[in-house]
Order: C-alpha cells, then sequence, then structure tokens
C-alpha cells in the first residue's frame, strides 16, 4: 500500500478538517469551534495533519498542540479535552499521521477502540470512564430506561419544587463558571478553568445555537448548573457544579434529566456524559444511573520517552492549588489565581 499524501492545515478554520471531524469519527474535542475556544483562550497554536485520497479529499487527520511553558516541551492531542481521538481507520493510516511526534513527549486521549491504543509505539499510562446515553426513543420510553433511583430522585426534585431554567445567553454560562469555582475550590481542593475560557466556548458555539446552560432553581436561589455543547448530532454535558447544602433537592438529577428531554426534543442522536476519572467510583455511578453506553478513554504516551515537567515544578503547582484554595482564601483571589495558572494543568 502507498504511503498517504500528507498535508498540513490549521483545524481551527480548515474547512477540510471541518468536512473531517462532521463525520461520524468527530468528537466535540475536534471540532473547530472547540479548538479555538481553548486555543484562542491560552494563546496555543494548534497544527495538525491530514492525509488525503487520491482525489485529493480529506481521508483521515491528527491534530495536537505544542506546548513550551515552566513544565517543559510537550505535545498534547489536545489540551483541556476529554479525549481527542485521531479521524484513522487503520494503524497505519494513524502511524503515517503520527510519524513526527512519536518520538517526541507526546500525549493523546482516546477511546481504547481507536487506532492509537494498537500502536506498540506507545504505552498506556491513564484510563478513565466514559458514557453516553442514545436519545432513539420518545421521551416516555427514555425515562423508563434510566435507573430507578435516577427516577426516584427526579421525583424528589420535583416535590422539592426544584425548577429549571435553559439560557443561551452570556449570563447563563457566567452564573454556571461562579458555580464551577466554588465546587471546584470547596469539594475538590482544585483551581477552576478562567472564565474566559467558559466566555471563549460561548462565543464559539453561540453563532450556530449550539450552547445551551441549565441552571437549577430553589426559590430564588441557582442551587446548580449544566453547560451542554451540540456537535455532530450529540449533546455534550461538559461542566456541572451544584452547592453543596442544596443536594437533598436532588438538583443534579433534574439537570441530566433535562438534559435528555432536550436532546430528544431537537432530534439528536445521543447526550455524551464526558469521562470520569476510575478513582472516583461514585462519579461512575452516578453516570451509570443514566448512561447505557460505556468506554473507556486512555492516555497514551510514546514508550520509552520520559516525561518532561520537573518534578519541582510539578510540586510546586500542587503547594499553590493547595494554599490557593484553603478556605480562609477569598473566592475572587481563588478565581484568579485558576485564570492564571490552569494553563500549566495539561
Amino acid at each position: 500500500m502507498s504511503a498517504p499524501t500528507l498535508a498540513r492545515v490549521d483545524p481551527r478554520d480548515d474547512p477540510a478538517w471541518l468536512e473531517l471531524v462532521s463525520g461520524p469519527q468527530g468528537s466535540l474535542f475536534t471540532s473547530p469551534p472547540w479548538i479555538r475556544a481553548v486555543c484562542g483562550t491560552y494563546g496555543f497554536s494548534p497544527q495538525c495533519r491530514m492525509a488525503l485520497d487520491d482525489a485529493g479529499q480529506p481521508a483521515a487527520g491528527f491534530a495536537w498542540v505544542p506546548l513550551d511553558d515552566l513544565r517543559g516541551r510537550r505535545l498534547a492531542a489536545l489540551p483541556f479535552s476529554d479525549r481527542a481521538d485521531p479521524v484513522a481507520t487503520t494503524l497505519a493510516t494513524w502511524q503515517a499521521l503520527s510519524a513526527e511526534v512519536v518520538g517526541e513527549p507526546f500525549t493523546v486521549r482516546c477511546l481504547d477502540t481507536a487506532a492509537p491504543a494498537f500502536d506498540p509505539l506507545l504505552r498506556e499510562v491513564g484510563a478513565a470512564a466514559w458514557h453516553a446515553t442514545p436519545v432513539d426513543a420518545s421521551p416516555d420510553e427514555l425515562y423508563q430506561r434510566i435507573s430507578a433511583a435516577a427516577r426516584r430522585n427526579i421525583g424528589v426534585s420535583r416535590r422539592s419544587g426544584v425548577r429549571i431554567e435553559a439560557t443561551t445567553g452570556l449570563d447563563g454560562v457566567r452564573r454556571m463558571h461562579a458555580l464551577h469555582v466554588t465546587l471546584r475550590k470547596r469539594k475538590y481542593r482544585l483551581l477552576a478553568p478562567p472564565r474566559a475560557l467558559f466566555e471563549g466556548i460561548w462565543a464559539a458555539f453561540a453563532p450556530d445555537d449550539a450552547i445551551v446552560t441549565l441552571l437549577a432553581f430553589a426559590g430564588e436561589e441557582c442551587v446548580a448548573g449544566a453547560l451542554f455543547l451540540v456537535w455532530n448530532d450529540v449533546l455534550y454535558y461538559k461542566f456541572g457544579a451544584s452547592q453543596p447544602e442544596y443536594l437533598a433537592l436532588r438538583p443534579n438529577d433534574a439537570l441530566f434529566w433535562a438534559g435528555i428531554e432536550r436532546a430528544a426534543a431537537h432530534s439528536l442522536a445521543s447526550v455524551d456524559w464526558g469521562v470520569s476519572d476510575l478513582d472516583q467510583p461514585g462519579l461512575v455511578a452516578y453516570k451509570r444511573k443514566w448512561a447505557s453506553v460505556e468506554g473507556r478513554v486512555v492516555t497514551l504516551r510514546p514508550a520509552g520517552v520520559a516525561p518532561v515537567s520537573p518534578r519541582e515544578v510539578d510540586g510546586v503547582l500542587g503547594e499553590l492549588t493547595r494554599l490557593l484554595t484553603d478556605d480562609s482564601v477569598p473566592d475572587d483571589v481563588t478565581e484568579r489565581a485558576g485564570a492564571l495558572l490552569y494553563r500549566y494543568f495539561c
């Protein structure tokens, strides 16, 4: 078999890349609006190689971002993405696309059924669970498919008077970000992505009516929120947060069901619930209540290529995170710290 013809393109705006990732192997995280939002927020310059068929049409492709900062020089496909499966149906095509990067400090996250997972030049260094719900029936039938526990919790939220409001405006995104900052700080002792990322995502997806924020209210209090994006007839759950003192009202269950209802109302094919770290079994179990499809996302790096990030740098970033998420630190300071430091967590 002859080697494919390769071309370099910019995945943020190249029409051939758009055509490729609008097909069945594309995902939100390889879509041009997502790449534009992430790279625009952090000042990254993405790269992409595409394989062309004999007619010069796009047949396969692979995008990544070169990083060069205090954690060292490295390549990521793609940073701050649940996964970024290359569009490649065979191992040979993947190896042709990735030939120039697999000898570098390089990371790719993809489903364990994707071509890179079978590359002997790569090794698995991490794994996460992935869940999805096909939306291929009426809302009543979909309701019966979710777990009995989820249905009970939806009933609790309704009897408690929780109401869900959907907004496509920027104000809803900003409100969601404020909830996200507080949750990550209080529950996980982690910094949140900068508000500029949320605003960049809104700017990239709003023109196509492909972003919605669902907010849960108890009375006049916003107690939980979820940000969803649409790509390729899939509704992606990307960010969620809630106030712990209102969890007994089950607002998150109300939000998840509202997401499924919205996907059905807009004739979408499925809801993608994203990835969950395997060391968070509670989150994995929660998503299983809603999802009928489960997969595994693997993190891969070239075998024999050592990580470049100095241990002392990772240690300092970890200690700064612990200090800046302490309860004694004002939330606005924690938010600004996330805007400053989050770019290094990839």
